[in-house]
């Protein structure tokens, strides 16, 4: 079960099948598909949200291999704005994307800080991988932001080719020990 959480800005709800329309209109724009995984269709599907969350996503989190979360802001809590997501895995644990006008203001930061903390103090996993194309500077800032590491580099495919990416990592030592130095 994916639980409710909240940042000073944001709710992070549990994705429903409802947020599929939302999801269609602030989703399919190359500057928020360009580097995610190549299995995202592009050009995006009129249907693609709901296929997605339907066939994927959804029985994912029922699983329990997946937690979706979409954001929405606290002042207007009924438009989503993004989705967030962890991940069970061996290299990539934790996604996600933010609709053009909400990037820039630091909300996917805030968001990454409440679903990190979810990955290692409540889910208990041992360490969180990222891979992130090396263009995609925005996402790279976060992890360093987080105090992760770069420990691999290999190519992967995105939605705009092949890139040069890095796998980002953090331990929940290493996480717990700089929340308590941020405290």
């Amino acid at each position: 079960m994916t639980p409710l959480l909240e940042t000073p800005r944001l709710l992070l709800r549990p994705l429903e099948l409802a947020d599929a329309g939302q999801t269609q209109e602030i989703f399919p724009h190359w500057e928020i598909v360009r580097y995610l995984n190549a299995k995202v269709p592009w050009p995006y599907p009129p249907n693609g949200a709901y296929t997605h969350f339907q066939d994927e996503a959804l029985p994912a989190m029922a699983r329990g291999d997946e937690w979706k979360w979409t954001l929405r802001l606290k002042t207007s809590s009924e438009r989503m704005i993004g989705i967030v997501s962890l991940m069970k895995g061996e290299t990539n644990n934790r996604g996600f994307w933010i609709g053009l006008p909400w990037q820039g203001q630091g909300l996917m930061t805030e968001a990454c800080e409440v679903v990190t903390d979810y990955w290692f103090n409540t889910l208990k996993f041992p360490v969180l991988r990222a891979p992130k194309a090396i263009a995609n500077t925005a996402s790279r800032r976060i992890s360093e932001r987080q105090g992760m590491c770069v420990v691999a580099t290999e190519e992967r495919d995105y939605v705009c080719g092949r890139l040069l990416s890095e796998i980002w990592e953090i331990t929940a030592d290493e996480w717990n020990a700089r929340r308590a130095n941020t405290r």
